[in-house]
């Protein structure tokens, strides 16, 4: 009864999210474009399974995604190896992004532009093989992040001049990086943290921060995802000058 009132308010709660993006749909298609909605059952029914969607996959990151990033995070605290925590950063971090679908979704449209643009062959092997180095890329950038944003704070060092430094070198590698790749570089920065990163790796990030002496969560714990969206941009501007 408890986990049907759970849920309950998780669909009011993405109706009520929904609700700001339906009435600007809403007022522009019908005040300004004045023009009716099109198959308005079709557009009710899409709406309704967003709204459940959502509400399932909240309830879900809270139920088994948030839980076990803190629980792994405490007990690799409890462990005292650093070297076990630092691997572990690498692989969730390089793991959940080779999986995010808009990370696949992104190298797909640009392995078919490059394809296009003749920077790479026209065929399926050669745009897959494009597709695939971007993506190890960007799971490599985000593995490197995270591991380096564990150690920020098992150390406590200042997240502001990690973070300076990051976009310095971000400015630096766009002045020597090939046109063709640096908006590809920059999306690749904003794709990365999405549905299936961000959940886990702010739960490692908060439940290691609860579990070390002296660290604030609030202060230490948050930060991750600003690396994890910095690195990218690096890193594929790095591809694109060595393809």
């Amino acid at each position: 009864m408890q986990g049907l009132r759970a849920i309950g308010r998780s669909l009011l709660d993405s109706f009520r999210d929904l609700v700001p993006i339906i009435l600007v749909i809403a007022f522009f298609q019908l005040a300004v474009l004045q023009q009716s909605l099109p198959d308005l059952e079709r557009l009710l029914t899409g709406t309704l399974l967003v709204v459940v969607g959502l509400a399932l996959f909240v309830r879900g990151l809270e139920m088994g995604l948030f839980p076990i990033g803190e629980s792994m995070a405490y007990a690799f605290a409890r462990k005292g190896s650093v070297m076990w925590l630092l691997l572990f950063a690498f692989a969730l971090g390089f793991g959940t992004t080779i999986a995010e679908p808009a990370l696949i979704a992104v190298a797909a449209e640009a392995a078919k532009v490059a394809a296009e643009g003749a920077v790479i062959g026209d065929s399926p092997d050669e745009r897959a093989a494009y597709a695939l180095g971007l993506r190890l890329t960007v799971a490599l950038s985000v593995g490197v992040a995270i591991m380096v944003g564990v150690l920020r704070i098992l150390r406590g060092w200042p997240i502001q001049y990690l973070i300076v430094g990051g976009y310095l070198g971000v400015v630096v590698m766009t002045l020597f990086a090939p046109k063709e790749i640096i908006g590809i570089a920059y999306d690749s920065g904003g794709v990365t943290t999405s549905t299936i990163t961000v959940p886990l790796v702010t739960a490692l990030g908060v439940g290691l921060a609860s579990s070390i002496k002296g660290r604030n969560p609030m202060v230490d714990g948050f930060g991750l995802i600003a690396f994890a969206s910095l690195t990218p941009m690096i890193f594929v501007m790095v591809y694109g000058m060595i393809i």
